[in-house]
């Protein structure tokens, strides 16, 4: 056991609360260095992010109040970590180094920059980003990574879990005069922030949105969780994200029932897709499926995708769901879906287009889930199910999870006075009915800028290859 300095490596894990590099650091060490690396190639990389940047460093300020409560401090360093890491384990005489392990290819390598810049300093990896604790572990009878989700769930299920551990109630003392930079504002870091209503960041707001979540939501999941009206979902995905909550703890904390049930699914479904990415890292930029690589004929992303990305497609759910997006940096899942089908089947936009510009807005944007929705909803990922089951008709989904038309009326304001039998597909309206109530298709709304149903002849013909 060590008993000297040991640094904690914080990444996508910013909390106190079920950390097991920071209890493991705590336990094995006589004063504790609690850091945190500001790294350009993610901030200015292929998924750079104002409003998800912007999320953490309010996470980053939390965290630092979390931890000077408990006698410590977060020392921000800006630069790569590799460089960072070593130099801060030079001037502080750490010997070891502790972190929370992720899956994705650009995490994975930058591990293993770091690993290989110490000298003379161990590195030590620990679970804490999935809701169990060895993703790599689960194997198929044949010994191989899973593909398909059912069978995953049913051997995630099985799987043993660790009890959560609880924050510190002090930290050993850091070496003095440590040097370190303040959390730096958004526009410092050459970014912005591109949405009107944007969520908190933190530990302790997550913490308290959990809570009310499982006092007034969870018992009702099951029910509300495609309904739009409903404001059913958790919104707890930001957080789960940047770790400001560990999926391992929330998972222990749901009450049994068919709600929690339904909302252990979604976390079984989060780990599903870093499973996926641990063992196909390409996914990242090519199809799962080898067949459609290189061999779909895509549309350019002309006017028509600039049309969906601003909400303007003339279909209500879709236009309501960007628009969320854009506003909030958050989208309802059900949204999700009919949005990313209609970019991809309606549109027959290549489904990258879609995925960089959720990663650019998304505050929960994460890699492994993101890229593995987009792949799903363009019938390419793992799913074995055949395209024609990932065509979404938007006018029925709104029938169906929106039927009331709160949510759209919600985002589509244009169409707060339509009546509620030509809500769903406003361009039905007769003319008279128009003027009355000021929704004037191609003047105070768009008209559909594609025929759904042809859309839907010609993405068959698409995937038949």
């Amino acid at each position: 056991m060590s008993r000297g300095v040991g640094i904690v490596w914080f990444r996508r894990d910013l909390r106190v609360c079920d950390h097991p590099a920071l209890c493991a650091a705590c336990e094995r060490n006589d004063q504790v260095v609690t850091a945190f690396v500001l790294d350009d190639r993610l901030l200015h990389g292929r998924h750079a992010s104002g409003p998800r940047t912007q999320f953490l460093l309010e996470s980053l300020a939390d965290l630092d109040a979390s931890l000077r409560q408990r006698g410590g401090r977060l020392v921000v360093r800006h630069g790569p970590p590799e460089r960072e890491l070593a130099s801060l384990a030079a001037a502080t005489g750490a010997r070891e180094i502790h972190f929370s392990a992720d899956v994705s290819p650009f995490a994975r390598a930058r591990g293993e920059r770091v690993r290989a810049a110490l000298d003379g300093v161990a590195l030590h990896a620990h679970p804490g980003v999935a809701a169990i604790d060895d993703l790599g572990a689960i194997r198929t009878r044949a010994g191989g990574p899973y593909t398909v989700f059912t069978p995953f769930q049913r051997t995630w299920e099985r799987e043993p879990r660790r009890e959560p551990l609880p924050a510190p109630a002090e930290l050993p003392p850091a070496p003095r005069a440590l040097a370190g930079e303040g959390i730096p504002s958004l526009a410092s870091l050459g970014l912005r922030q591109e949405l009107a209503e944007p969520p908190p960041g933190g530990e302790s707001e997550g913490r308290r949105r959990l809570e009310r979540f499982l006092a007034d939501g969870v018992a009702a999941y099951a029910g509300t969780r495609d309904s739009m009206a409903s404001r059913g979902s958790s919104r707890l995905s930001p957080f789960l994200h940047f770790g400001c909550l560990s999926a391992r703890e929330l998972e222990h904390e749901l009450p049994p029932g068919e709600g929690p049930e339904a909302f252990r699914r979604q976390l079984c479904w989060r780990d599903f897709h870093q499973h996926v990415l641990l063992h196909f890292p390409g996914n990242v930029r090519a199809e799962f499926q080898e067949r459609y690589r290189g061999r779909l004929r895509w549309n350019p992303p002309d006017g028509a995708f600039d049309a969906w990305r601003e909400g303007r497609t003339g279909y209500p759910l879709v236009d309501a769901g960007m628009r969320q997006l854009g506003r909030e940096g958050w989208m309802h899942n059900r949204a999700r879906l009919v949005a990313g089908s209609f970019l991809t089947k309606d549109l027959g936009i290549d489904w990258r287009h879609g995925e960089r510009h959720f990663m650019r807005l998304l505050v929960d944007g994460d890699e492994a889930s993101n890229n593995g929705n987009w792949q799903w909803i363009a019938s390419v990922g793992t799913d074995p199910q055949p395209a024609f089951r990932r065509i979404y008709n938007p006018a029925r989904q709104m029938e169906t999870h929106d039927p009331e038309a709160t949510y759209v009326r919600r985002y589509v304001p244009e169409l707060a006075a339509v009546p509620d039998e030509y809500v769903r597909e406003p361009w039905t309206m007769p003319d008279e009915v128009q003027q009355r109530v000021g929704c004037v298709i191609g003047r105070d709304y768009p008209a559909p800028i594609v025929d759904h149903a042809a859309a839907r002849r010609e993405a068959l013909e698409r995937y038949r290859l």
